[in-house]
This record gives structure tokens, C-alpha cells and sequence, in this order.
């Protein structure tokens, strides 16, 4: 199997499984419910977030869901144009799997927010439908992130000396997250850990054309 292929062989899996994982969630848990994994420092807590990576937000209201999601679809365009170009260049196999991870990640999320306001309803206080007679929860480009990975590794109360902070209940890591925001992370870790020479090599290849 040559490398373009097992990149586009990586990529379906990639997606295949965050999106099968995120149907279970929204199918088999109402929101807020959680399963313990490991005790209490890794659990399955099902929330859903309009914005960005870890639960950020982007603006305010359904303009702000639609813009992110717009900027999104261009993002998107635009890594997959640079994998293209990279795959050209001959660049090394582990920056190709290390853009096509953050490509999956940013795509995963992408499918959520733009079908599964449609595709789904509502998960507040009851185990949502998967293609209701009434309609989904929502429009177009205005669906929900599905969140569920949650590593409370550390809970405890900031010493009262800690400004601003100081005697109020801190956990960490506090975010919830998902396969696709894992994908993301892993991609950028990898390229900043092993891949700096190859870009600071290729900024000094332009510069010398």
C-alpha cells in the first residue's frame, strides 16, 4: 500500500471512530450523565459545548456558532491543501500523519457541528433520538460539540495566599474533551517534539529561492 493511501486509510478510521464513540454518547447517555472509568481520575462525562477545542467559546448566540463553524469548514480546506502539498514535496511520513491527525480532528468536530442539530434531539434530562419525527435540536451549522473524555486528576483547595485564587476548590485537568480534540493535540505535540528542523529547514529553502 503506497503512502497516499494509508494516509486516506488512516484518515477514514480516524473519523470512523470519533464519530462512532460520539453517537454511542448521544445515544446511550443524557447530558451530564457520567460513567468512572478508572476510579476518579478518568471518567466518560457526556457535555456538549458550541465552541471550540475543550469547551472554548466563539462569539455569542447562533452567530457566533455559525461563524466558528464557517471558519472551521476553511480551516479544514486550507490543512488539507497543505497535506497535499507537503505529500508533493516528499515531506518525511510523520508530518503527513501528524497534519492528517489534526485534518481528522478539526473534520470530526466539524461533522458535529454542522449535522447533528439536525440529526439528533435534544439530550437534556432524556437520552437523545437519532433522526426524530419531529426534527433535531437544531439548524445547519449551529449543532453541538460532543464532549466526553474527563481526567479529574487532581482535586484539591488553592492555599488562601494565591492570589485571586487563593481558598477557592481547583481540579485538574478540568476540561472535557473529545477523540477529535485528542487528535488535534497529539498532531501539533508530535510536529513541535520531532518535526521543528524540518520546518525552520524549509523557511531557510525559501529564503535562499
Amino acid at each position: 500500500m503506497n503512502l497516499r493511501n494509508k494516509l486516506i486509510l488512516f484518515s477514514l478510521l480516524l473519523l470512523v471512530i470519533d464519530q462512532v464513540v460520539k453517537i454511542w454518547i448521544k445515544t446511550h447517555m443524557m447530558l451530564g450523565e457520567e460513567i468512572a472509568v478508572f476510579g476518579d481520575w478518568f471518567k466518560i462525562l457526556f457535555v456538549e459545548n458550541n465552541g471550540m477545542a475543550f469547551g472554548m467559546e466563539f462569539g455569542d448566540g447562533k452567530t457566533g456558532k455559525m461563524f466558528l463553524s464557517l471558519f472551521r469548514i476553511l480551516a479544514v480546506g486550507a490543512i488539507g491543501w497543505y497535506i497535499v502539498h507537503l505529500y508533493r514535496k516528499k515531506a518525511p511520513t510523520g508530518v503527513l500523519f501528524s497534519f492528517t491527525l489534526i485534518f481528522c480532528g478539526a473534520i470530526g468536530n466539524i461533522i458535529d457541528s454542522l449535522f447533528y442539530g439536525m440529526i439528533f434531539s435534544d439530550s437534556h434530562y432524556k437520552i437523545a433520538t437519532l433522526f426524530p419525527d419531529g426534527g433535531g435540536y437544531s439548524s445547519f451549522l449551529h449543532g453541538k460539540v460532543v464532549d466526553m473524555l474527563y481526567f479529574p486528576l487532581v482535586e484539591g483547595t488553592f492555599p488562601t495566599w494565591v492570589p485571586l485564587w487563593g481558598g477557592e476548590d481547583f481540579i485538574f485537568f478540568r476540561p472535557v474533551f473529545n477523540l477529535a480534540d485528542s487528535y488535534i493535540t497529539i498532531g501539533v505535540l508530535i510536529l513541535i517534539l520531532f518535526y521543528r528542523k524540518f520546518f525552520s529547514d524549509d523557511k531557510k529553502d525559501k529564503a535562499k529561492a
